[in-house]
C-alpha cells in the first residue's frame, strides 16, 4: 500500500492551491465526503461479488468507479458542473437519493451529502486530489484498521488550524477499553460520543473474533452497535469507518446525546455495553443541562455524559470510559456524581495513565471500568507506565497495545504490586475523591499536572509566610 502520510500530505499541498477551501477544517469535510464515496464503492463492489442481485443504492454515474478512477477521467470545468450542477449534479442527486430496494441505506447517503459541502473550485486540483485518494485500497490491505491510520495522519496533518481541542482515542487505549469490557455477540454495545467509530469498529473485530461462526451471527452483530456524534465531519467518517467494518446499515445517528431527555430513558434505550472517551471541556448547548436532575446539572460535558451513560446502561450492564482528572476529583456537582456512581455502580477498576497519552494533549486521564447494579465496595487500581528509558507519549512514539500485557495478565488475578493497589470505598477521601495515588511509589515521584505543582507551591509558601510571621513575632 502507499504510504498514508505521503497521501495526505500530497492532498493537502493540492487542496491549498484552490481558492475555494479556506482552512484546515474545509479540507477536513472535503476529504470527508471524498473518502465516504470511495469507500462506499469498494464495499458495494465487494457485496456485488458475494451478494446474488446486490445492487448499489448510489446511481450508476455517480459511483465512483464510473467517474473517478480513471486517472485522465473528467476535470476541469467538466468536473466541478458533473458535482455541483443544482439539478443534475452528485450532491443534487445524492442529497435527494431514494432507493426501494434500501431505503434505510440511502437515508444514510442523504444525511451525510446533506450535511456536506464541495468547496473546491478549481476541476484541475480536484482532478489530482481524486488520483491521490485512489492510492487507497481499502478492500485489498490485510489491516483492518487502516481506516483509522487514514485518519489518525489527516489529524496529524491538520491538527494546527481549525481542530484544536479533538483528541482521539490512541488505538492501543481502544483495544484495550473493548478487550477488558469483552462484548458478546447479542450485547447492545453503544458509543454516545463516538467520534470517528474507533470504539465501535474495536466492539466490532472483538465479537466477530470471538463469538461470530455464521451468518446468522453476524445477522445479530449488524443490529447491536451503536453510536451518536454530534460533530459533522466526524459524524461522516465514523459512519464510513462502520460500513468499512462491514456494517451494511449502521446504527448511527448524527446527534448532541446530552439533548437525551434522561426521565424517558427506560428497558427499551438501555445498552448491555458502553464504550466511550466523551469530551471534557466542551461547550454544550444552551440548556442541556436541564435534562438532567438538578442535583447533577453542570456545564461541564464530561461530567453529564457520566450521569447519561449510568442511566443507560441495562441493570448489570458494563462500562468502560476515559475520564480526566478533573472528573475523578472536586467539590459540589462533582462530589455528588460520583457519589452516585459508587452508589449505583460497581466501580471496580481505575486505569491510571501518564500525562502525555492522548498527545498533543497533556491532561492526566483515567480509564473508569464499571457495573451497573451493585454498589462499589472496593477500587484496584493500576498505574500504567512510560516504557523504561521513554521520558513521554509524542508523535513518533505512540503508546502501544503490546505495553499492557502486564495489566491484562493481573485483571483476572489481582494482587497488589509496585503498580497495583486496592482501595476500600470507606478509605476514600472526603468528597468520594477517586484521586489516589500510588503508595507504593514515593510522592516526589508521582507525574503532576502543572494545577497540581501550582497548588502545592502555594501550600509550601503558605506554610513559610506562617513561620516567617511567627518568627517575626518573637523579635526584639
Amino acid at each position: 500500500m502507499a504510504n498514508i502520510s505521503s497521501i495526505i500530505k500530497n492532498v493537502r499541498n493540492i487542496m491549498r492551491q484552490d481558492r475555494g477551501v479556506s482552512g484546515d477544517a474545509q479540507r477536513l469535510e472535503q476529504l470527508g465526503w471524498m473518502l465516504f464515496l470511495k469507500i462506499l464503492d469498494e464495499k458495494d463492489q465487494e457485496l456485488e461479488l458475494i451478494r446474488d442481485g446486490y445492487k448499489s443504492v448510489i446511481p450508476e454515474q455517480f459511483q465512483w468507479r464510473n467517474w473517478a478512477v480513471d486517472p485522465e477521467g473528467i476535470t476541469g470545468e467538466e468536473l466541478i458542473l458533473f458535482i455541483d450542477h443544482p439539478t443534475d449534479g452528485l450532491f443534487a442527486a445524492l442529497k435527494n437519493l431514494k432507493a426501494a430496494h434500501a431505503p434505510q441505506r440511502a437515508a444514510l447517503v442523504r444525511e451525510v451529502f446533506d450535511g456536506s459541502n464541495n468547496y473546491m473550485k478549481s476541476g484541475y486540483e480536484m482532478r489530482k486530489v481524486i488520483n491521490q485518494l485512489n492510492g487507497f485500497d481499502f478492500n485489498n490491505s490485510d489491516d483492518r484498521h487502516i481506516f483509522g491510520t487514514v485518519y489518525e495522519s489527516i489529524l496529524v496533518e491538520l491538527r494546527d488550524a481549525g481542530n484544536k481541542g479533538e483528541y482521539y482515542t490512541p488505538r492501543a487505549i481502544t483495544q484495550l477499553m473493548t478487550q477488558m469490557t469483552a462484548p458478546k455477540l447479542g450485547n447492545k454495545v453503544l458509543d454516545p460520543a463516538a467520534g470517528t467509530g474507533g470504539f465501535l469498529s474495536a466492539a466490532i473485530d472483538h465479537i466477530r473474533a470471538n463469538d461470530v461462526k455464521t451468518l446468522d451471527d453476524e445477522a445479530v452483530l449488524q443490529k447491536s452497535i451503536s453510536g451518536w456524534e454530534l460533530k459533522p465531519v466526524s459524524y461522516v467518517l465514523g459512519l464510513t469507518n462502520l460500513i468499512l467494518h462491514g456494517l451494511d446499515v449502521p446504527d448511527w445517528h448524527y446527534r448532541d446525546s446530552l439533548k437525551t431527555e434522561y426521565n424517558t430513558i427506560g428497558p427499551k434505550q438501555q445498552v448491555d455495553v458502553i464504550l466511550a472517551n466523551p469530551p471534557f471541556g466542551a461547550s454544550i448547548a444552551d440548556g442541556v443541562e436541564t435534562n438532567f436532575p438538578a442535583s447533577f446539572r453542570c456545564r461541564e460535558s464530561a461530567d453529564l455524559f457520566v450521569i447519561l451513560m449510568i442511566q443507560l446502561l441495562k441493570p448489570g450492564g458494563r462500562c468502560a470510559i476515559v475520564l480526566p482528572d478533573g472528573c475523578i476529583t472536586g467539590d459540589g456537582y462533582k462530589e455528588r456524581i460520583r457519589e452516585k456512581l459508587l452508589t449505583d455502580c460497581n466501580l471496580h477498576t481505575i486505569i491510571r495513565l501518564p500525562q502525555s497519552t492522548f498527545f498533543p494533549a497533556t491532561v492526566s486521564t483515567n480509564l473508569l471500568f464499571f457495573e451497573k447494579g451493585t454498589p462499589t465496595k472496593e477500587i484496584w487500581y493500576w498505574e500504567h507506565r512510560l516504557p523504561e528509558g521513554q521520558k513521554s507519549y509524542s508523535k513518533t512514539k505512540a503508546i502501544q497495545f503490546d505495553e499492557f500485557a502486564p495489566l491484562i495478565e493481573w485483571w483476572d488475578h489481582r494482587e497488589e504490586n509496585e503498580t497495583a493497589w486496592k482501595v476500600n470505598i470507606k478509605d476514600l477521601k472526603r468528597g468520594f475523591d477517586l484521586d489516589v495515588k500510588n503508595p507504593h511509589r514515593a510522592e516526589e515521584a508521582v507525574e503532576k499536572t502543572l494545577p497540581e505543582i501550582v497548588k502545592a507551591l502555594d501550600k509550601s509558601f503558605a506554610k513559610a509566610h506562617t513561620l516567617l510571621d511567627q518568627i517575626r513575632a518573637q523579635l526584639p
